[in-house]
C-alpha cells in the first residue's frame, strides 16, 4: 500500500457510496500508515483485547517499559508468569503472548515474506496462536500491513457505524454488512470504507 493507492481508494469509495462520501468531505484523507513491527503489533493487540483504548495503552506501556522497549520472544518466554501478570495482563493473556512467542521460535508462524501472502493465508496462520482470532488478524492486516481489501465484519465499532450511517433498525450481522458493501461498491477497497465508517463515530 502507498499514498497513491489510498488516494485511488478514496476516490473509488467517494464515487460509489454517497453516504461515506459525506464522511470523507468532513474527515479528509485516510491516514493509514503500515509498518513492519509485526511482532510488537500482535503483542499489543493481544494485550489490548476487550479493554478500552486508554486501559490497553496503559498496560502496553508498562509491558514495553518492563522489557526496556524491546520485548523479544526469548525474553517473554523466560519471564515468570506472575511478573507478566503484575503488569496488568490477565492469566489468559500471559498464556497468549507466550504462545505467540513460542510459535515464532518453533517457526509454526513466520513473518518472512508476509507481504507476499494472501489475507486468507495470514488469517489461517496467525489464528493458530491462542488468543488470536479473526478480528485481531483483520486489525493486523489493516493497521500493520496496510491491506486495502479487508472488511472487518466482526468489529463492533464498524457495526455501530453502519447501523448509524445506513439508518438500520438493529446492529447488522455479517451477511448484512457484506450486502451493504456489495451494494455500495466498496470492492476492492473495503478497508477505506471501514476506516471512514470508524471515523464517523468521532465526528
Amino acid at each position: 500500500m502507498n499514498s497513491n493507492q489510498i488516494v485511488k481508494g478514496i476516490k473509488h469509495i467517494y464515487n460509489n457510496d454517497v453516504k461515506i462520501a459525506k464522511i470523507i468531505d468532513v474527515a479528509g484523507k485516510c491516514d493509514l500508515k503500515p509498518h513492519n513491527n509485526y511482532y510488537y503489533s500482535l503483542i499489543k493487540a493481544i494485550v489490548g483485547q476487550q479493554l478500552s483504548v486508554k486501559a490497553a495503552s496503559s498496560i502496553n506501556k508498562k509491558f514495553f517499559l518492563f522489557f526496556n522497549g524491546k520485548p523479544s520472544t526469548k525474553k517473554i518466554l523466560n519471564e515468570e508468569d506472575q511478573a507478566l501478570r503484575n503488569l496488568g495482563l490477565s492469566w489468559a493473556k500471559v498464556k497468549y503472548v507466550k504462545d505467540l512467542s513460542q510459535k515464532i521460535i518453533n517457526r509454526k508462524i513466520s513473518f518472512r515474506n508476509i507481504n507476499k501472502k494472501s489475507n486468507e493465508d495470514i488469517i489461517s496462520e496467525l489464528t493458530m496462536v491462542k488468543g488470536i482470532g479473526i478480528w485481531t488478524v483483520h486489525m493486523f492486516l489493516i493497521f500493520t500491513l496496510g491491506r486495502l481489501n479487508v472488511l472487518p465484519i466482526n468489529d463492533l465499532g464498524l457495526k455501530n457505524a453502519i447501523k448509524n450511517i445506513y439508518s438500520l433498525r438493529k446492529i447488522p450481522n455479517e451477511t448484512k454488512i457484506k450486502r451493504i458493501a456489495k451494494k455500495n461498491g466498496w470492492e476492492p477497497y473495503p478497508t477505506i470504507a471501514s476506516w471512514y465508517l470508524w471515523k464517523s463515530l468521532d465526528i
